[in-house]
């Protein structure tokens, strides 16, 4: 679900992911989505990990710039001031829009990222020996509970995590207990997930989307819990499992489809052989000119199964009342809506890299804060893609059932009553500045993708 991370998926998508063809085996690891899916951009990709998404990333000196104001700072002890240290230095996109969210759960979530990124570093790191790497992912919770724990010998980016684990356990032995039942009850399903798709290959579409529970749906569920904790959200949005899963599986699937060529660039397969087989011997030939026509019916057949989640995604964001977790929620699931649409049966995934406009982008973070402009934004869409569904494409008449089906929910959707009458002008403030660094990041990001032909989506 990823805070809105304009990319992957933050909040649910916060978290990431990774299917790779690995020299020792042809196995899956695991993208974590806490480091945001892979929605609105990408970084550059490191061995046989996918890259943690850097969708607010800043330009400049500040590179990691710390957003709480003064007085939450020096409120805050040591301990946890590092901890949002370690935050800004490792989440590039999802720093901000934790920091944006109310309270506790700020400090909450914040923690839970950091828990995740070390367990994703381990996971990355290709100089832990296997047998050794599949004991820390299964026991990994437990160190939670280990205040001297800490791993030294990582060779990974974001190993300060793991050399410093004691700060990260501290802070989150503060946490009240319903916090820290959540975050050691993911952190374990995760690691066991994790664990799993090491040497195991994504096959059926049964199995992509357990590999995107274990990866993004994960996330969803204990953001979602967390929520609840804090009393934010009522305790519906905890309980129900099936939705927070859901917005998880639609921000990965949305990143693994727009990806397709950097992927097969970095050696890596995402697309679920079940699907792709249907139309070629070798995922890599839909690259080929040639193979154009079968490259698109599968294209369009991925799109049709994430959009399947929209529904869900409706639902989910009408339940919530707080608007720090409304924003934090809803914006990723915008931009994944509109990154599908300039997907959707377009040659140019096969050639480039298809990215919604920068303005487009801006826009949708600043519509983004109440269900009546989801609707209306998840309804344009919608009605893009319906335009574009070809008369003999092969999954044309699953693709406009679900799409009629979302039209159907967005026209029968009615407002629940908000617990505040009106916006603050914090949230107000919090949204211009996530457009502005949004702004400076694809900025940024289009400087550095000089070398990659690079398509806008329309």
């Amino acid at each position: 679900m990823a805070g809105p991370s304009c990319k992957s998926a933050v909040s649910f998508s916060l978290f990431k992911r990774t299917l790779l063809v690995s020299p020792r085996s042809e196995a899956v690891a695991p993208r974590f989505v806490f480091s945001g899916g892979r929605l609105a951009e990408r970084g550059a990709l490191k061995g046989r990990r996918a890259a943690r998404p850097a969708l607010l990333q800043v330009a400049g000196s500040y590179r990691h710039p710390v957003f709480l104001c003064f007085s939450c700072q020096e409120s805050m002890s040591e301990s946890l001031r590092t901890c949002y240290g370690y935050l800004n230095q490792t989440s590039r996109s999802f720093a901000a829009v934790i920091q944006a969210l109310d309270g506790e759960l700020r400090h909450a979530v914040c923690i839970f990222y950091l828990v995740l990124r070390a367990l994703d570093t381990v996971e990355d790191d290709m100089s832990i020996p296997l047998d050794k790497k599949v004991l820390m992912l299964h026991n990994f919770n437990s160190y939670l509970f280990q205040p001297d724990w800490r791993f030294s010998e990582s060779q990974e980016k974001d190993r300060q995590v793991l050399e410093d684990f004691p700060t990260i356990s501290l802070e989150f032995q503060n946490l009240g207990k319903d916090y820290q039942d959540v975050i050691s009850d993911i952190c374990h399903r995760m690691g066991v997930g994790m664990a799993e798709f090491l040497e195991k290959k994504v096959v059926s579409m049964q199995e992509w989307d357990k590999y995107c529970h274990y990866v993004a749906g994960l996330v969803g569920i204990g953001l979602s819990r967390l929520f609840s904790a804090s009393q934010l959200e009522d305790p519906e949005v905890g309980r129900d499992t099936e939705l927070a899963n859901s917005m998880g599986l639609f921000l990965q699937k949305t990143n693994i489809i727009r990806d397709y060529l950097e992927d097969q660039k970095e050696g890596r397969e995402f697309w679920p052989r079940e699907a792709w087989s249907q139309f070629t011997a070798r995922l890599c030939d839909f690259a080929q000119p040639q193979q154009l026509d079968s490259a698109l019916c599968c294209l369009n057949l991925l799109v049709t199964d994430a959009l399947r989640h929209v529904p869900d995604v409706l639902t989910y964001l009408s339940r919530l009342r707080n608007q720090s977790v409304f924003n934090f929620c809803a914006i990723p699931q915008v931009m994944a809506i509109a990154t599908l649409s300039a997907c959707y049966n377009n040659p140019l995934v096969f050639q480039g890299v298809v990215k919604i406009r920068k303005g487009q982008a801006v826009t949708l973070m600043m519509e983004a804060t109440n269900m009546v402009a989801v609707c209306a934004i998840i309804s344009q869409y919608n009605q893009e893609i319906v335009q574009k569904v070809s008369p003999t494409d092969p999954s044309r008449e699953k693709t406009l059932k679900i799409l009629a089906l979302i039209h159907k929910q967005i026209l029968s959707w009615e407002p629940l009553p908000p617990r505040t009458a009106r916006l603050s002008p914090v949230y107000l403030s919090a949204a211009l500045l996530l457009a502005a660094l949004s702004w400076r990041y694809l900025s940024t990001a289009t400087g550095q993708s000089a070398n990659v032909n690079d398509v806008q989506g329309h």
